[in-house]
């Protein structure tokens, strides 16, 4: 093509490669074995920023048990649609079913009925797909929270937890509950405000990729 104004790589591949070695020569991932880093530096990519590394924190094996999940064919339950329509379904392993009831019909009735939000709510509709499946937060402090005290009351335990809620009220608070949480699930989880549904159906497809 001729007389092009700007100079910029075109090919989406090289692109993808070029931004993974940037990452991984500007991350300290040390910490973290070969699954980790490759979960962490998608992790990274969906977000843009290299520090983000410092505050990514994964607990009781998760990697290697949310990645055994996934090519056992666990359902993935979703926090926010945004979250769920991130996940890029020709990853996955088993066919795995991808959930969101946040706008199932039920859900506002739920929400006014136990006086919480509907992100909340939703969660309730999960109870008969929790079993071993790979729970997806990452947009809902209050989701998160209520998911704890579900699992604390008896409720069937998922395989692994994403728990990566943004925002200033309750986000923080919600990932620090997770990883001190006497039930020991395995989590990941982003350290104090950040995260977001990007950084959420990243670690999925980070974990889908890698298990194909």
């Amino acid at each position: 093509m001729k007389n092009e104004r700007y100079e910029y790589e075109r090919d989406g591949l090289a692109i993808y490669e070029r931004s993974f070695s940037i990452i991984r020569s500007e991350a300290n991932l040390t910490r973290f074995d070969a699954l980790e880093s490759h979960v962490a530096v998608r992790m990274i990519h969906a977000c843009g920023v290299v520090d983000l590394a410092q505050h990514i924190e994964f607990g009781h094996q998760f990697a290697q048990h949310a990645r055994h999940a996934l090519q056992q064919g666990a359902a993935i339950l979703c926090d926010a649609e945004m979250v769920e329509r991130g996940v890029t379904r020709k990853r996955l392993p088993a066919d795995n079913p991808v959930l969101c009831t946040l706008r199932d019909e039920r859900t506002a009735a739920l929400a006014k009925q136990l006086g919480t939000t509907r992100s909340a709510a939703a969660m309730e509709l999960w109870h008969e797909h929790l079993a071993g499946a790979l729970v997806v937060i990452g947009n809902a402090p209050t989701a998160l929270f209520h998911l704890l005290e579900a699992l604390e009351r008896g409720a069937a335990r998922p395989a692994a937890i994403i728990g990566v809620p943004v925002g200033f009220v309750g986000a923080a608070e919600s990932k620090q509950a997770l990883a001190e949480s006497s039930l020991d699930l395995p989590y990941a989880i982003v350290r104090g405000r950040m995260g977001g549904s990007a950084i959420a159906s990243a670690t999925v497809n980070a974990l889908a990729s890698d298990a194909l």
